[in-house]
């Protein structure tokens, strides 16, 4: 069995897309060492050289230009004409494209993983012309694809609803930390992360991006209380690389900080390099994760592995994925008061710890790449 695997975002491995990309290659070369494996990149991406020799690296086209609109286009391209193409020269009985970038036609099997349906559950990520006609193009090609991957029940129910693809049709296979992200492994280094990015000795972290869905301005209404009762002694750390504020899609936090008068207990780091969140999740006191939807939610699972307690909104797919291990509440003033408990009730924050450390066991990506493969094997055979 030969499968050909889209490689759009080999390069870009903070994003979900890629870290699932490329967990998912090493996670199956382990467990189907027999299997052919083809990666497709597009001609921007070098050949990885982390990447097992006993994968076929094939490279698209000409060079991409530089500037972002061009660069849509050739995307659009590369999902449209240049993967399905080579996935046929190479030989591939199985095309897989592990992101939300179906082709509409492909002369071989196709599998597409959706993550989630975010543009289509809330519009405003799918604003102007292009960018809807981009979403009508991937959806419309997604329900003809051979079967669906997704990551949690509650994506494969949005999925069933928003593409109308029917259940049977659609696998569930979770996400999981990496083996990097422990409670131990690598804590030799934390005080050279804290010296890093300036971190206070004591503190509650959130990490992520700054957009509407995150609801970053309901963890700052939040530490308007918790700022009340000690926030000096346990600042929040904000990290991740800010935006253009624009007051829609992305809410100015900076401003709202400054009306709710916490900037004194907030210390913006920006960007985090991949290789130093383990560290950051265990220097943390608390991780806060207050998004209103995803389709996973796959931080809060490896701040659990890094022996972190973890707050979260009431978002469907915590309380699917996290059960009891989060504190998961419904508010601003909930969350403030989830916040102070695990910083200062010492049993508390131990127990939930300790269910975090063994509810993230649970996951692993060798379980995901075996569920996977089971899925090649079953579109193989049909």
């Amino acid at each position: 069995m030969h499968i050909a695997i889209n490689g759009w975002f080999y390069d870009q491995e903070s994003t979900g897309s890629g870290q699932y990309l490329r967990h998912l290659l090493t996670g199956l070369r382990k467990v189907a060492p027999d299997i052919e494996l083809s990666l497709i990149l597009p001609p921007h991406i070098p050949p990885p050289a982390e990447l097992s020799p006993t994968i076929n690296v094939v490279r698209a086209g000409k060079a991409l230009p530089p500037s972002s609109a061009l660069r849509n286009v050739a995307k659009v391209l590369f999902e449209q004409r240049a993967f399905p193409r080579i996935a046929r020269h190479v030989g591939a009985d199985i095309a897989h494209v592990p992101y939300w970038g179906t082709p509409l036609q492909c002369p071989v099997k196709l599998i597409t993983t959706v993550l989630d349906v975010i543009p289509l559950l809330y519009p405003i990520y799918s604003r102007g012309p292009l960018a809807s006609l981009y979403i009508s193009l991937v959806s419309a090609a997604a329900r003809g694809s051979n079967h669906i991957i997704t990551i949690s029940e509650t994506a494969k129910v949005d999925i069933e609803e928003q593409l109308r693809i029917p259940e049977q049709a659609i696998s569930v296979t979770y996400l999981a930390p990496d083996e990097r992200y422990h409670p131990h492994i690598g804590a030799e280094h934390d005080e050279a992360i804290r010296d890093k990015y300036n971190l206070p000795e004591r503190f509650t972290l959130y990490l992520g991006g700054f957009d509407w869905r995150k609801q970053v301005n309901e963890l700052l209404l939040a530490y308007t209380y918790v700022g009340e009762a000690d926030g000096d002694a346990f600042p929040l750390v904000i990290a991740g690389r800010e935006p253009t504020y624009d007051n829609r899609l992305f809410p100015d936090l900076r401003a709202y900080s400054r009306r709710l008068k916490i900037d004194d207990y907030l210390r913006w780091i920006g960007f985090v390099d991949e290789a130093d969140k383990p560290a950051l999740y265990r220097l943390a006191d608390v991780f806060v994760f207050p998004s209103l939807y995803e389709g996973f939610g796959l931080m809060a699972l490896e701040a659990m592995a890094s022996g972190t307690p973890v707050v979260t909104s009431k978002a469907i797919v915590f309380e699917e994925v996290l059960e009891d291990a989060a504190f998961i509440v419904n508010n601003a003033r909930e969350m403030a008061g989830a916040i102070i408990a695990l910083l200062i009730q010492k049993p508390l924050r131990d127990a939930m710890i300790n269910q975090g450390l063994a509810l993230a066991s649970n996951f692993s990506w060798r379980k995901t790449a075996e569920e996977t493969l089971a899925v090649y094997e079953a579109i193989y055979r049909s």
